[in-house]
């Protein structure tokens, strides 16, 4: 038995870890698999190829999100604060669910509960992540001032890991007693693109910029102010259809379950369009990166990956910044235009980290 403890914060940490989980089902079917997580059961549902037995529940708190693209550092602290003062007990009560299930080993995407849980059930651990969560709220010191405490906890059960595996662009890891770099892990798209595109009834005579903000959705934008859809098509995905005649031409609503009936994932769609239009994070862009999409992005508040990711990323991938009044405005054209005609990136990642973890793990086990 193998315990998954994954942050609810975004998608990244979920998707990252689902391809690991499916993974480890390839190689070793049978496998069984518990997930911790306060992350949305319906991307499980929709992405795993496996079977796991799935326990919801907050493990960390994450960063208070206002929308997509602002958050509130003062509550992100506070609640951080708020759930690591009782971290002993919650481990405690971990002890009982790990006991219970017979775990071998937790992987944790990047709780400090997984791994104060596992130290006191005696069970090996192992961190899987870009960053640790210290090294996120060390970039609020003045909210930090208030909860002294918070960052010694998290970095306490965090040295109490086994090992962690360090994928690239991220920061942290000063915590931890062992630290190996892994390969990124990314989802590829397993459809043809021009497929991809008929499959969807999305237009195959023009470039398509797919926007992108995760679970805050496109509520906020107006696409009929866009001054690009003559020569782009612009793709969202909802969750139901919204009213008939509210999207104007140029412009394509996928419904997501739909998408996920014909076999299709959100990979697949990434892979199908020119670019992705969004706020850098993990999970959007090593799908940019593994399938070859170029990023238009935008800010992301205070948030210290962001100033990583804007750092790492024209190594590795065709992007250009647009600032959030441009963005707002409909102002893309240019941008868009401009991002096209950039020549391809001069480095690029391994993305094959879902695999090597799957490796290790199977190893780690026995």
């Amino acid at each position: 038995m193998i315990v998954f403890f994954i942050s609810g914060h975004g998608f990244g940490h979920a998707s990252r870890q689902i391809e690991v989980i499916n993974a480890l089902g390839a190689r070793a079917p049978g496998l069984p698999i518990v997930v911790r997580s306060s992350a949305g059961r319906e991307l499980f549902d929709r992405t795993l190829a496996v079977p796991v037995e799935f326990q919801g529940g907050a493990c960390d708190t994450g960063v208070a999100q206002i929308d997509s693209l602002r958050l509130d550092a003062a509550e992100t602290v506070r609640r951080a604060a708020a759930f690591h003062r009782t971290l002993p007990a919650r481990a405690a009560d971990e002890v009982r669910r790990l006991s219970r299930a017979g775990a071998r080993l937790v992987v944790g995407d990047v709780p400090p509960l997984a791994f104060a849980a596992a130290a006191m059930a005696a069970i090996p651990s192992v961190a899987l992540a870009n960053f640790t969560w210290d090294w996120i709220y060390e970039g609020y010191p003045d909210e930090l001032a208030g909860a002294p405490d918070l960052l010694p906890a998290l970095r306490a059960a965090y040295a109490q890991a086994t090992e962690a595996w360090r994928m690239p662009i991220g920061g942290g890891f000063s915590a931890f007693p062992v630290v190996r770099d892994h390969p990124m892990i990314a989802r590829h798209a397993r459809h043809a693109a021009a497929d991809v595109r008929a499959a969807l009834d999305l237009p195959a005579d023009r470039p398509l910029a797919l926007v992108s903000f995760g679970g805050y959705g496109t509520s906020t934008f107006r696409f009929s102010s866009l001054d690009c859809l003559d020569r782009y098509g612009v793709v969202f995905t909802s969750g139901t259809a919204g009213p008939p005649g509210t999207t104007p031409p140029g412009v394509v609503e996928v419904i997501e379950a739909r998408m996920y009936a014909r076999g299709l994932r959100y990979e697949d769609l990434v892979a199908a369009v020119d670019v992705v239009v969004t706020k850098p994070g993990y999970g959007i862009l090593s799908e940019c990166l593994a399938n070859r999409t170029a990023m238009l992005y935008t800010s992301r508040g205070r948030f210290v990956e962001y100033d990583v990711f804007v750092e790492a990323m024209p190594r590795y991938l065709r992007c250009r910044h647009l600032d959030h009044d441009a963005l707002f405005a409909g102002r893309w054209g240019a941008a868009l235009d401009a991002l096209l005609a950039q020549p391809a990136p001069p480095e690029s990642l391994p993305t094959n980290g879902a695999d090597a973890a799957a490796e290790r793990i199977l190893e780690m086990i026995g």
